[in-house]
């Protein structure tokens, strides 16, 4: 696996996979477990966030103490699948701005094609972390950063919970420059490219629609 790919096999991670695969997990916790799984995979993909200290007062004296530096972080979801992990990651990082990329993919071909792209500004000083619940062709995330390293963002992060192996290496082919972290690496794409065995779409079952 390459050093710039990371696959979160924490226990807490695993298992609430497992409960998002069931056909039997409704809308409102499936929504739940989204946004739960992108906190904790939010955790160790933002381990390297640069720090700075400042001075505090405590009850007990002043002292020199770490806080997250420079313009701090842009969460990004490719729409709409990706909203539902947004939270995930504002629960750690309040303070960090969003952006909004909106993809639809070909029927037919399976390309993704952009109808809106909002970032905030000045993207090029920030962390930027894209998210979305499945790479599985590898053209939406593709099309995503290709968006953002148009619009001057540099250090940009790519986060999924389920990836297809064949997504996967389009990803890195496309930007060997980004990190990528995946909760679990599935087998593979069936003839319809869907993930398996996957979990379904991602976006029906967090807005309950087909």
């Amino acid at each position: 696996m390459n050093e710039n790919v990371t696959i979160l096999n924490h226990p807490l991670i695993q298992h609430k996979i497992t409960m998002l695969r069931d056909i039997g997990t409704g809308t409102n916790e499936f929504r739940q477990l989204i946004e739960e799984i992108a906190t904790l995979m939010g955790y160790e993909a933002l381990r390297d966030l640069p720090l700075e200290d400042i001075e505090v007062r405590t009850p007990i004296e002043t002292c020199q103490s770490p806080i997250i530096s420079g313009r701090k972080l842009a969460v990004v979801p490719i729409l709409r699948a990706g909203l539902g992990m947004v939270n995930g990651i504002l629960n750690l990082t309040p303070t960090a701005k969003v952006g909004h990329i909106g993809l639809y993919r070909d029927e037919e071909t399976h390309d993704p094609h952009e109808y809106y792209c909002k970032l905030p500004n000045p993207i090029e000083e920030r962390t930027i972390v894209v998210v979305d619940p499945m790479l599985a062709t590898g053209g939406s995330a593709i099309a995503a950063v290709n968006f953002i390293k148009e619009h001057g963002g540099k250090k940009i992060k790519f986060m999924c919970v389920i990836a297809a192996p064949e997504g996967l290496k389009r990803l890195q082919e496309a930007h060997p420059d980004i990190q990528i972290y995946i909760g679990h690496l599935d087998r593979g794409l069936n003839d319809a490219c869907y993930i398996c065995p996957g979990l379904g779409d991602a976006g029906d079952r967090i807005f309950g629609t087909k």
